[in-house]
């Protein structure tokens, strides 16, 4: 039984994914403007994140639709704590709290793990297929601007056990593909993908206010006024 998934997840997701690269905070680190701090609290933010989905995922192992896109190598969370430590010491437990949208993110996240596990697949599908893909070029942005050696403070971006990027996206697109779901579900499936993308919108979002601290009104203006059409889109989902 052939969903179709990839495909639709593709093209249903298309206009988020160019209004995701306008939003200031993004506009300014495609340009190559990265403040540490604001960087630090953007994957303190996806910390909790990717803790809770992982947390989902891994309660619904057994379930035959989310156990065949399971894939452990995707999983971000021991990285993403390499780089709390890098950011904020060995005592990170003590001093990050996930941000509003961020909170809102993870109950979104347990209410589906409660009820509809199925439709995490539009939330795993959104981030890891992005890390995969655009989280490459801003990985190599960061390092760049905040002249960091080797993988420090970018763990996240690292995975260290796809070699073959585009290798494995394919892999992960046919098994998108060849998940035994009806129509509705995959439409369904699509739409969580897009409310993945405004949350992770909103917690960029909120962090402008910090990166305009840092970098003055003006720049930040200048830096955002022009509208991006999608640079990442080429190296997208």
């Amino acid at each position: 039984m052939s969903s179709n998934l990839a495909v639709k997840l593709r093209s249903g997701t298309q206009k988020a994914h160019t209004a995701a690269e306008n939003v200031g905070f993004m506009k300014c680190f495609l340009k190559g403007v990265v403040d540490k701090e604001c960087f630090g609290k953007f994957l303190s933010n996806l910390y909790f994140v990717y803790s809770e989905l992982e947390a989902a995922i891994k309660s619904d192992i057994n379930h035959p639709v989310i156990s065949a896109v399971y894939f452990p190598e995707l999983d971000r969370q021991a990285s993403l704590e390499k780089d709390m430590v890098f950011y904020y010491g060995n005592e990170w437990r003590n001093l990050i709290a996930p941000s509003k949208s961020a909170q809102a993110y993870i109950s979104h996240i347990r209410q589906l793990c409660a009820t509809e596990p199925v439709l995490l697949i539009g939330h795993t599908y959104t981030r890891y297929m992005g890390d995969l893909s655009g989280g490459q070029m801003l990985q190599k942005i960061a390092q760049s601007t905040l002249r960091l050696s080797g993988y420090e403070g970018t763990s996240f971006y690292n995975f260290e056990q796809i070699p073959d990027k585009k290798a494995f996206k394919d892999k992960y697109r046919q098994a998108l593909d060849s998940l035994p779901i009806d129509d509705a579900t995959a439409d369904r499936i699509v739409i969580e993908a897009n409310k993945a993308f405004q949350f992770n919108m909103q917690m960029a979002t909120d962090l402008e206010g910090n990166l305009i601290k840092a970098l003055g009104q003006v720049v930040f203006s200048s830096l955002t006024s022009s509208r991006n059409p999608g640079s990442t889109e080429a190296a997208s989902l």
